[in-house]
């Protein structure tokens, strides 16, 4: 397996990002919205620094996930299994469902899929 690390730094510095927004920013647009349109972008960067082949789908096969996570929130499944005082877990997968987040999610693979397709409309227009 080869890294690639052009995606490898972008996620860290995106990881950094995140990172602050959560300890330091508590806004009503940063936090609550950009925050969740980067995890989507986040997760994408992590997933290809170590998978060189391009995923056709992965942008949404990432939104599907997210909006997964979001409604194990919706249906308090930590609370159901008991884990509702794990704070990794809690962190992880959120404790409050929102449908804006859902939105979030989706702004971001579409920004993927811009990402992805410009190569191929290059190519295409060339």
């Amino acid at each position: 397996m080869k890294i690639n690390y052009k995606y490898l730094i972008s996620f860290i510095i995106l990881f950094m990002i995140e990172v602050i927004i959560a300890l330091f920013i508590d806004d009503k647009i940063i936090r609550p919205y950009i925050g969740d349109i980067l995890v989507i972008i986040l997760m994408y960067t992590f997933i290809r620094s170590f998978i060189k082949k391009p995923i056709k789908f992965l942008s949404i096969y990432l939104f599907v996930f997210a909006t997964f996570v979001e409604i194990i929130q919706y249906f308090k499944i930590l609370e159901l299994i008991g884990l509702q005082n794990n704070k990794i877990l809690s962190i992880i997968l959120g404790s409050t469902f929102d449908i804006k987040d859902v939105l979030c999610y989706l702004i971001g693979s579409i920004i993927l899929l811009v990402f992805d397709n410009r190569n191929t409309l290059k190519e295409k227009l060339l």
